[in-house]
């Protein structure tokens, strides 16, 4: 109870009228939004879904926490981020409970559930993400870095405190929501001033894992081969017989985007075939709101057609004016992002708003590269438009912080 006690929230709170909020990034969150309940809405029309009727739910949750959040004056956060990281670990692992953590789709656990109940819409690694660009922006904010030699103290804390979730969450398994978190650290490490020859190292190693995975696979090729085993039916036959911790399903997306022709195109590459047919027969103007015949006709699958592959819905319904609207807004965003960052009064509320705009930014591009088919199919959904709850609500409390960056700039 002492940390409740502590907690003197109206010294941070500042409710009058004098601090300017910024305009830009939440008139852009709010046609975003738009644009996902309309085509979400659109995306489960053949099956009467009410989807966009949870989602707008969601949203209003969002915008409150938003508000809250932006008006919280945000260097509250740098006295209390070893709290927020470490509830965000506790979640994290008791998602390995069974009867707590629930499990989806690939038999992937990565939900928080009651028991008795069926409600499993919290996932916690949403709430990962944000623990750990709390405590990097702690840790690198009270640090001096420099050479790699002279920061391997700090290297060291910071490899610990951010590879726990990161393992944790990669073991559910969520192989996209692990791989976003890496490229926030490394942009916040990157304008704390240390030495290039870390970025150089590190380079080296993420190499290395490239190359490790793809043996694998080719291995894992191989093994399915020469075993007359079916890509599509026969899921799970290597996984023990390999010490990496990827699923066959990983394996198989992985694959497909090597080498197409070597996968059942109507298994593994169904998605990513149909998301190319959705984007393409848009053409320039599109078909019409609820006119697309790919999710209509269940050619992209609903499971996933108002969510991961929202973008596809939007290019066919509004062709490439309607796509090059949506990139058009994320990039306003972005952009707004890194100029807050830029204003920030304290280099821990330029972390913090630096790291949002990464983390958003990978978002955006996994997301839209992944439609068109120019990465590997990874479960990584498009900020204020793919359905999600906790996603929505992660993307609301982040953008809140940029906010309170931007409101609290002049304050000494």
């Amino acid at each position: 109870m002492k940390f409740l006690r502590n907690l003197d929230l109206a010294s941070f709170f500042k409710l009058t009228t004098r601090e300017q909020f910024d305009r830009i990034t939440p008139a852009c969150m709010v046609v975003l939004s738009l644009f996902g309940v309309f085509f979400i809405y659109s995306a489960q029309l053949a099956r009467d879904g009410t989807q966009w009727r949870t989602q707008i739910g969601f949203l209003v949750l969002g915008a409150a926490l938003y508000l809250a959040t932006s008006l919280l004056d945000y260097r509250i956060w740098l006295r209390y981020a070893h709290w927020v990281y470490v509830v965000g670990v506790v979640m994290l692992l008791l998602v390995l409970i069974p009867g707590i953590g629930t499990t989806h789709g690939m038999g992937a656990r990565r939900w928080l559930g009651v028991p008795g109940l069926s409600w499993t819409a919290f996932q916690p690694s949403e709430f990962a993400k944000v623990a750990v660009l709390f405590i990097t922006a702690s840790i690198l904010t009270g640090s001096k870095l420099g050479t790699v030699a002279d920061s391997l103290q700090v290297l060291v804390k910071l490899a610990l405190a951010v590879g726990l979730p990161m393992l944790l969450i990669f073991g559910e398994p969520d192989l996209g929501s692990a791989l976003v978190i890496a490229p926030m650290v490394f942009a916040m490490l990157f304008v704390s001033n240390l030495s290039m020859r870390f970025f150089a190292g590190a380079l080296g190693v993420f190499a290395l894992l490239v190359g490790i995975v793809a043996i694998d696979v080719i291995r894992y090729s191989n093994y399915m081969d020469d075993n007359h085993l079916s890509y599509t039916k026969d899921k799970g036959e290597y996984q023990s017989h390999s010490w990496l911790p990827l699923r066959d399903y990983q394996r198989n997306r992985l694959l497909y985007f090597a080498m197409p022709d070597k996968v059942d195109p109507n298994g593994i590459g169904w998605n990513s075939r149909q998301s190319l047919i959705s984007v393409g027969s848009g053409g320039f103007t599109g078909k019409g709101w609820t006119e697309g015949t790919q999710a209509k006709l269940g050619y992209l699958p609903s499971a996933v057609a108002h969510s991961d592959f929202i973008f596809s819905v939007i290019a066919e319904e509004k062709g490439f004016l309607g796509s090059i609207t949506v990139v058009g807004l994320f990039g306003v965003v972005l952009w707004n992002g890194l100029r807050i960052a830029g204003l920030a009064r304290d280099r821990f509320g330029a972390l913090l708003a630096l790291g949002v705009t990464v983390l958003m930014a990978v978002h955006v591009f996994v997301n839209i590269a992944m439609t068109i088919g120019l990465v590997p199919v990874k479960g990584i959904p498009l900020p204020f438009i793919s359905y999600g709850g906790t996603f929505v609500l992660s993307c609301c409390l982040l953008q809140g912080l940029v906010q309170s960056v931007y409101r609290f700039r002049r304050d000494s």
